[in-house]
């Protein structure tokens, strides 16, 4: 009697294992392959990382970090393996759309990225902005001088 108990919660606890983890279909995503020694991909952090998932981009596809070496286990189904990093694949419904290789700057970035989810499909409404609203380029924000140092730093210009 405690055996077949015990393979019955193995079973459900089985189940339910495969019911929430990476076997089930996701809608669109960023996945940062990255690696802890990345310089670049310290850099996009630094730059991008803070304010992606408050853009029309970061809402279409939010960002899901992942280390280069569990790239197996990620969830996602690759045209091919990752071989370097940053590399961001845009996936949905765990297939790969497309991806982005490297990381030169914020402009390359949201361009490339902007180029990849028009492959989306079009009949979800997820994945489409409203027609008023454009899909924000990126734009460095107007340098200002403080008053108390007299050194530039960044104006708050995000929306």
């Amino acid at each position: 009697m405690r055996k077949e108990a015990l393979g019955l919660l193995a079973i459900l606890v089985l189940t339910v294992l495969i019911a929430s983890g990476s076997h089930r279909a996701r809608a669109a995503e960023l996945v940062m392959f990255e690696d802890p020694g990345c310089a670049w991909c310290q850099r996009w952090l630094a730059e991008v990382g803070p304010g992606y998932p408050l853009t029309a981009q970061g809402r279409m596809a939010p960002l899901r970090r992942v280390q280069i070496r569990d790239q197996a286990t990620a969830g996602v189904s690759l045209e091919r393996p990752v071989t370097g990093t940053p590399t961001f694949v845009l996936a949905n419904e765990g297939r790969e759309i497309g991806r982005i290789i490297g990381y030169p700057g914020p402009a390359y970035f949201y361009g490339q990225l902007d180029h990849l989810l028009e492959r989306l499909p079009k009949h979800d409404d997820r994945f489409r902005l409203p027609q008023s609203q454009e899909v924000r380029r990126y734009e460095r924000p107007p340098q200002r001088l403080t008053a108390q140092t007299g050194q530039a730093c960044a104006a708050k210009a995000w929306a």
